[in-house]
């Protein structure tokens, strides 16, 4: 017995080389032609074709498919579906189309089939080669259409010899279809929560890496200021040093003696203390004229006399400094 019309069919469109030749690679045919003639065996209502198929992007490929009828339920009318094998089946899933009409449409926002007709099914969604495979796509689809029908269809058309069977086999078939619909309804409900929660979840681990931040700028300012509150405090200690050494002089300053708490080391440091002294108080006095002759207390002329003066008098404890410190005797 030779081989049957759809395997010389397949044979003849695989191994063409002329202008109608296949888009498939040559070290693919072999397993699309096994893959190809198992689905026609198990399911005879549906036979091979080649068409052009144009894809998403504009592109147009030869392609093997295999289309026709699929009964999926004896309470339900057949299926007119199209399988178009992709260009690198078998490791891309094949497209799956069914055949709408004006009279026949799909059921709108069904779980496994888009408004285009094309099927969406989770066994090509989760496709592997070597374990997926033609006749389990078409398996699946019989099982899944059985008991969620993609079109609308009349159901008086349906014949049954027992009409409390029909009610019931109807009853049991809308039943699965609504739980499909709340299992689709669910999932796409728990998808959604775990975006939102993923969502979330970025944001608190940006939150706790600006808290680390913050902590970790908080901690090295508190090193800081535990340094400069040691340094504070080894000058306190020599600061209470310095009193308890000169504390008979502290004692004799508020009693209104004349001996002084800080007394210079010799008379060119005291010279230099009593410059010091002499020019920081001419520059209190001028600040003190500026803001006389600003309120009006005194007249511009007096201003000018007593400023003339107080220059004058102050050059001459600055020269002084210089000379005996040099120029650098603002720095003491």
């Amino acid at each position: 017995m030779g081989p049957s019309p759809s395997t010389r069919f397949i044979d003849a469109a695989l191994f063409n080389s002329g202008p109608l030749a296949l888009s498939y690679r040559h070290e693919l045919k072999w397993i699309i032609r096994e893959h190809l003639i198992n689905l026609l065996n198990d399911f005879p209502s549906l036979t091979p074709s080649t068409d052009t198929f144009t894809h998403d992007d504009g592109t147009s490929v030869r392609l093997l498919n295999a289309g026709g009828e699929l009964h999926v339920s004896p309470t339900k009318p057949p299926i007119s579906l199209t399988i178009w094998l992709h260009q690198c089946y078998p490791c891309i899933p094949p497209l799956v189309f069914l055949s709408s009409t004006s009279n026949n449409p799909v059921v709108p926002h069904h779980p496994f089939v888009d408004a285009s007709g094309a099927a969406t099914l989770p066994y090509l969604h989760n496709w592997v080669y070597p374990r997926s495979n033609l006749v389990d796509l078409v398996r699946n689809l019989v099982r899944i259409f059985s008991q969620h029908f993609p079109f609308f269809f009349p159901s008086c058309n349906l014949v049954f010899s027992n009409p409390f069977l029909a009610s019931r086999r109807e009853a049991l078939d809308r039943l699965v279809g609504l739980l499909h619909c709340d299992v689709v309804a669910l999932q796409a409900q728990a998808e959604q929560d775990i975006e939102d929660l993923t969502t979330q979840q970025g944001m608190l681990m940006e939150r706790a890496t600006m808290v680390a931040t913050i902590v970790e700028g908080l901690e090295i300012e508190r090193l800081s200021l535990k340094r400069k509150a040691l340094k504070m405090a080894e000058g306190a200690d020599v600061i209470q040093n310095w009193l308890r050494v000169n504390d008979q002089n502290s004692i004799a300053a508020f009693s209104g003696e004349s001996l002084e708490a800080f007394e210079a080391a010799d008379d060119e440091s005291k010279q230099v203390l009593e410059c010091m002294a002499a020019n920081h108080a001419i520059d209190d006095v001028v600040y003190a004229l500026d803001r006389a002759l600003e309120e009006g207390v005194i007249p511009f002329g007096v201003y000018l006399k007593q400023v003339r003066a107080l220059a004058k008098e102050q050059f001459i404890h600055r020269a002084l400094l210089v000379k005996l410190r040099g120029s650098n005797w603002l720095n003491l």
